[in-house]
């Protein structure tokens, strides 16, 4: 027979946690199908009813007929496939756990780079309430500075003088 698994293998709280919350419909609806798929397949016994051939050789009139399907019977197998992957996974994931490591700690590092300027950017003050003076203390290269880089309006780099467009820029360094 098969085997009969007691108690379920997927840690549905862990899943859970894991889907993104645009996603949480359809995994609510997912889990929702395989609960009704295992409560239908735990309503089923384990073994087969046992028959009584006794009671059917009383009843059917054809002499060897209840013999042969008693036979025929006991003779089924039903064939379950023989688990030859799972060693085959267990190796691939073997092989796996150290990319997957080395991944984590690659976007552990990104994840405290980005926190380091989320926390960065949480201590400056509201754009509303930040001055050009306090802009200019805190970005020095990137404020209006009218005495050592005066610029004309808009301020934007293709109004100055001295703009060139980048593709003027790849011609002159081609000469060079």
């Amino acid at each position: 027979m098969a085997k009969r698994f007691t108690k379920p293998t997927i840690n549905w709280v862990e899943f859970e946690k894991r889907v993104p919350p645009e996603q949480k419909a359809k995994f609510l609806a997912f889990k929702a199908k395989a609960d009704v798929y295992l409560r239908r397949v735990q309503a089923n016994p384990p073994e087969p009813p046992k028959i009584d051939w006794d009671m059917y050789q009383k009843i059917v009139p054809v002499s060897g007929l209840v013999d042969n399907f008693k036979t025929a019977y006991q003779q089924l197998k039903i064939p379950y496939p023989a688990d030859c992957l799972s060693t085959k996974v267990d190796e691939q994931w073997k092989t796996l756990e150290p990319e997957i490591k080395k991944y984590c700690d690659e976007m552990q590092k990104d994840i405290d780079v980005a926190k380091k300027e989320l926390n960065r950017l949480n201590a400056l003050p509201k754009v509303e309430d930040i001055t050009l003076e306090m802009y200019y203390d805190l970005y020095p290269n990137d404020a209006l500075d009218p005495i050592n880089r005066p610029t004309m309006w808009p301020h934007t780099p293709e109004e100055q003088l001295d703009y060139k467009p980048p593709e003027k820029k790849v011609e002159d360094q081609k000469k060079k």
